[in-house]
């Protein structure tokens, strides 16, 4: 069986990663995989998060099964979160899944199962695991324009492609901190997309991974909270890697908001139908994690201060090699890079571009140009900047 496999392609991030990996220089830069790195170059375990996990130890409490829809407090907290304590949680469910990717995986079941012919809309460029995991739950996949010039959101080319869109459509939005371009649509684009959402008829499909390292908590869930307000149905995934650091625990949520309750019921079945047979039930740690941190008044504010702290270094590091560029002369990118926000940029390079960064300065980024702002130590902002500079200028 297994001699009859053609050889499959390599995940490109993971590629790009091992190559890292065996890179003998000293002075080599990992700026591929999304996570946050301190000045260090560390991921470290956040203060609240370490706290919370000797309490749940000394506690220890039993590992008994949990259920289909995982951990039912851990669900109610992460739906406050996300939609405001006073939003309209009662119209809405919460399925725990197996980090942010799972409940991708997850909704992408839902639309198949409730709309068979529908298409779902991505931006172009997306977050590299939105086709192939869109695909492979057997749904068409079409795409729309979102970057513009010198870093801006081209509105009136996303709502012209958009306009495209059916009844029967779903369009997957990234709710802020756009992978990888770091470019968001402003408040009165996202108000744009709700109105033509409610004209047309298609379901906003909100990827939420990076709230709270772009502009603020509050501010990067504005605009899946407005949508939610506005519209009758939106389904969201929801990811706790990022923002608690959590990464290997594998913690998520999917959520789903319906026109009546009966609706929201037979939803929230489906997901726990199809969570069955794609792993059974998600992981406990973290959510538990999460949930101790969002139920303790004193830990929830230690949290909010280190995501806070986080965003601050994120936007330092996106600040100063803006000003690096910029004092070797490259002013329009630096004006770009500027404009954006959150985890990752888009460096202005083509893909030979950045395999010479690769090859001739150790500075491993994504073919395609994306870099992690936050995994930059501070102190190696002035070698990415001559880099970049350097392979513009040849």
């Amino acid at each position: 069986m297994l001699e009859l496999l053609p050889p499959p392609p390599a995940d490109p991030l993971w590629e790009l990663t091992s190559e890292y990996g065996t890179d003998p220089r000293p002075e080599r830069l990992d700026l591929v995989l999304g996570v946050y790195r301190d000045h260090t170059g560390g991921t470290p375990v956040m203060a609240a998060v370490r706290e919370a996990e000797i309490r749940l130890a000394e506690r220890s409490e039993s590992k008994e099964y949990r259920g289909l829809s995982g951990n039912t407090a851990f669900n109610t907290a992460l739906l406050e979160l996300v939609l405001g304590a006073d939003g309209p949680t009662g119209r809405a469910a919460a399925v725990q899944t197996v980090a942010g990717t799972g409940a991708l995986r997850l909704l992408a079941d839902l639309v198949c199962r409730t709309r068979p012919g529908a298409t779902v809309w991505i931006s172009d460029p997306a977050y590299v695991n939105h086709r192939p995991i869109l695909e492979a739950a057997g749904l068409k996949v079409r795409t729309y324009g979102l970057p513009g010039a010198e870093g801006g959101s081209d509105t009136a080319g996303m709502l012209r492609d958009l306009r495209g869109a059916g009844r029967e459509d779903v369009v997957l939005l990234q709710g802020c901190c756009h992978n990888p371009t770091g470019v968001d649509p402003s408040r009165e684009e996202w108000e744009e997309l709700a109105g033509l959402a409610a004209r047309n008829g298609w379901v906003p499909f909100v990827d939420l991974a990076y709230h709270g390292l772009g502009d603020g908590l509050e501010a990067d869930l504005w605009a899946t909270r407005m949508l939610a307000d506005r519209l009758p149905e939106v389904l969201v995934a929801v990811s706790c890697s990022k923002n608690f650091g959590l990464y290997s625990d594998r913690t998520g949520c999917a959520i789903v908001l319906g026109a009546s309750p009966q609706a929201v019921r037979h939803a929230e079945t489906a997901l726990q139908n199809a969570a069955r047979t794609l792993y059974s039930m998600p992981p406990e740690h973290g959510a538990a994690v999460v949930t101790t941190i969002l139920r303790d008044p004193g830990l929830r504010l230690a949290w909010r201060a280190e995501l806070d702290a986080m965003r601050g270094r994120i936007e330092a590091n996106r600040a100063d090699l803006t000003a690096q560029l910029g004092a070797l002369g490259r002013e329009a990118e630096a004006r770009a890079l500027a404009r954006q926000k959150g985890m990752f940029s888009m460096l202005p390079l083509t893909a030979d571009q950045m395999l010479r960064l690769r090859k001739e300065f150790a500075i491993y980024g994504t073919t395609a140009g994306r870099i992690n702002i936050a995994g930059i130590p501070a102190h190696r902002i002035p070698c990415l900047a001559k880099g970049v500079a350097a392979v513009l200028a040849r």
